[in-house]
């Protein structure tokens, strides 16, 4: 992960815990009331060991290093030429940057790390408080409580975004300005994301999202607007902030953040999620905001694939678990809750091992694989600059030692990982992006958890790859935009080599769309491409530029692609046809999506049951629930059902699905009575099934659902022989605290 551990802080710890030996009863904190705090005592963490900076490869010279010994410590693939673009003074502590289409670099700076934004590990007596925490107005009371007449202290220092430029095109930076200063207050966070953009830049510091932008071009950011505040309701492990920016196929926002949580209020909504990390989109001005993805511990980046689907690497929390890659979809959970961190042995999560993908529970969508032990910057080649060898493979920073490169493939509704290897070593690498010249640029915090006063970029490119026309071209065509172009030329952008120019034509084009003189031919143009034979790629930009006219001009101009879901179109062209015709809630697409869902194969399943929950039919209960019968066993298919049929069943059908023969349809049911917090699920307390059994204690005791509760403690001397239902059992007894419950 990126710089988050604390140092100096902790008392001596005896030894490693293993976490799958503990016998010890351990309550389930998932929701830990400031007036009923019951923890009796507190494991605290292990860390990792810490790399000396000593060691080979990280040496943290008492000399001047030149740029010749700073680049023989590092390793890279053979062929590759290694240059070093950057260094400090020009940037110090990087936490993650951004490329613009001009080449610039912005990169956020922290200058609060341990000097203004603590982590609880030193603060172990405020824990019961930080747990209670449930808005950044509490977390802000809690630092007054305990700081008093020192308050003022922690918002001296500030992070800021700093501009590095190459004006002489020498490769090597040569111009650096501090473009946005003044991040601090008592409750900000690390600067740990930013994204730059047509001269807009969006920056996440908790705990507000903010959007810069430098009207007058000279390089200092002379505007800026906080879109949106309330995340950060803990003070949790430093570096659990916010970031993870990117825009997706559809055009919008999707960001990170870490299990310091969120209480966000929005146009009379209220986004709550304060003892978890959560993935969240919403429009590029910050409004429409969803979570789209929760559960997580800490997603440090986001990054979107060719085919549109969302990944980020999890970090895992240092007590023996690992990290995780996962493949995020919407409205799923990682099962990861704050209170785990400081429970011993990490209560269920390790000795449950929930974050092994063959031990999730129900509820849970697993990580498609353990990968990396440090988690950082994340980024898919977008098609130009490498050798083809690359194509199809994403980068991450694995923070500290390495950046790997690996592929997936689709295994079931979710994937599988085919190839991982490590792409540089000997490197405490925050973050990596693509530049618009081809090049491969990683960003180095050089060494240590505190904060080195260092900093340096590096670039990896092909020389022979960088010499083609199409490197030149893609230059050309980043830096240009895409406003000049012609309608024709940009539609022959959509299947581009690089997958930043499809995007950016997809996007003028449907700016355009919605254009009162060009907007009818430009939708028509539209279709004509997603409904023809190019090729799939090209098709795919069609149909999502589609999808952002609708949301605007109606879901009337959608009708052409309804004919895509037919039997015979390429499996990736339905899926994304039927993500965007759910969006827009295209009601006329209901049968041929029950089609879809009964004779496609199982990625086209589930974008089929994710789009006909959102039509909200109640038709399609029936034809959700013998499906469930059948795909259960798919975690991503069995989520798929889930949120079906929490947006269309109603009380009686589900109390009817909740005594079905089938055990796939009842563990369905169950679980949508989790997410609506219905008591009703204590019924499956007495179920046959004792996975069922498990799932449903699960349930009442780690939501909680408190109206269940009796239930659940009323199972305690019944013939269940499951060690996970019978410490909650156990638990709901604890938590009635009655003479009885103590019998």
């Amino acid at each position: 992960m990126r710089p988050a551990r604390a140092s100096g802080i902790l008392p001596n710890v005896s030894g490693p815990i293993n976490p799958f030996e503990s016998t010890e009863e351990w309550p389930l904190p998932s929701r830990v009331p400031a007036h009923s705090l019951r923890c009796a005592r507190v494991c605290v963490a292990y860390f990792l060991t810490v790399l000396s900076v000593s060691s080979p490869g990280f040496a943290a010279d008492a000399e001047v290093e030149t740029d010749e010994t700073i680049l023989r410590k590092l390793r890279v693939p053979a062929g590759l030429k290694l240059e070093l673009v950057a260094r400090e003074p020009q940037l110090r502590n990087p936490v993650a940057f951004s490329i613009d289409e001009r080449g610039r670099f912005f990169v956020a700076e922290t200058y609060r790390l341990h000097d203004g934004v603590t982590d609880i590990r030193g603060h172990m007596d405020w824990l019961d408080d930080d747990l209670a925490s449930r808005t950044i107005a509490d977390h802000e009371a809690l630092l007054r409580r305990h700081l008093g007449k020192d308050i003022d202290k922690v918002a001296v220092a500030a992070d800021r975004i700093q501009l590095l430029e190459d004006r002489d095109g020498d490769g090597r930076v040569d111009h650096s300005i501090t473009f946005a200063d003044g991040f601090r207050g008592i409750v900000s966070g690390l600067g740990a994301g930013v994204l730059a953009r047509e001269g807009n830049v969006w920056y996440t510091n908790i705990p507000s999202l903010w959007l810069l932008r430098d009207r007058d071009d000279d390089g200092i950011a002379d505007e800026r607007q906080a879109l949106q505040t309330g995340y950060g309701v803990h003070i949790s492990f430093i570096g659990h902030d916010l970031h993870g920016l990117t825009i997706g196929p559809d055009g919008k926002l999707y960001f990170s953040n870490g299990d310091r949580g969120m209480h966000v209020e929005q146009d009379g909504r209220v986004f709550a999620y304060p003892d978890e990390g959560t993935v969240m989109r919403c429009n590029l001005d910050g409004s429409e905001l969803e979570v789209f993805a929760r559960g997580l511990r800490n997603p440090q980046e986001l990054a979107f694939d060719d085919y549109g689907n969302l990944w980020t690497g999890d970090n895992n929390s240092d007590g023996g678990d690992l990290a995780r890659l996962v493949y995020l979809v919407e409205g799923s959970d990682s099962g990861w809750r704050i209170g785990y961190q400081t429970l011993e042995g990490r209560g269920p999560w390790n000795a449950e091992r929930l974050w092994r993908p063959e031990d999730a529970a129900a509820s849970q969508l697993p990580p498609v694989c353990n990968l990396g032990h440090g988690p950082s910057g994340l980024v898919y080649y977008p098609g130009t600059g490498l050798p083809d060898r690359y194509k199809g493979h994403f980068f991450l920073s694995n923070f500290p030692g390495n950046v790997l490169t690996f592929t997936v493939r689709p295994k079931g509704a979710s994937f599988e990982l085919v190839s991982q290897e490590k792409f540089i070593e000997n490197i405490y690498s925050t973050d990596v992006e693509f530049g618009p010249d081809g090049g491969i640029y990683v960003l180095d915090w050089v060494y240590g958890w505190d904060m080195p006063q260092k900093g340096r970029i590096f670039r990896l490119t092909d020389p022979q790859v960088q010499a083609s026309e199409l490197v030149a071209e893609t230059r050309a065509l980043l830096r240009g935009g895409g406003r000049e172009h012609s309608t024709e030329k940009l539609v022959a952008l959509l299947g581009h080599a690089d997958r930043r120019v499809r995007l950016n034509a997809q996007f003028e084009l449907a700016r355009r769309g919605n254009d009162a003189s060009q907007g009818e031919a430009i939708r028509r143009a539209l279709a004509e491409v997603a409904t023809g034979e190019g090729a799939v790629i090209l098709r795919l930009h069609a149909v999502w530029a589609l999808g952002q006219v609708a949301r605007t001009a109606g879901s009337a101009v959608l009708e052409p692609l309804v004919a895509l879901l037919r039997d015979g179109t390429h499996a990736e062209v339905r899926c994304q046809v039927a993500r965007v015709l759910g969006e827009a809630r295209y009601c006329d697409a209901f049968e041929p999506l029950v089609r879809m869902l009964e004779s496609g194969g199982p990625r086209e399943q589930f974008f089929a049951c994710m789009a006909l929950g959102k039509l909200r039919d109640a038709r399609v209960v029936p034809r959700i629930l013998t499906f469930a019968h059948t795909s259960a066993g798919d975690p991503y298919l069995r989520h798929a059902c889930v949120m079906a049929l929490a947006a269309t069943i109603d009380a009686d059908a589900l109390a009817d699905a909740a005594r079905s023969d089938s055990s796939g349809v009842r563990l369905v049911a169950l679980l949508v009575m989790r997410r609506a917090g219905d008591a009703r699920i204590a019924q499956f307390l007495e179920d046959r099934n004792p996975r069922i059994v498990l799932e449903a204690a699960r349930a009442i005791n780690d939501v909680p659902i408190d109206a269940a509760t009796p239930a659940l403690a009323a199972c305690l001397g019944r013939p269940i022989s499951n060690e996970y239902a019978l410490r909650r059992i156990l638990h709901a007894n604890f938590r009635a605290g009655s003479p009885q419950h103590a019998a």
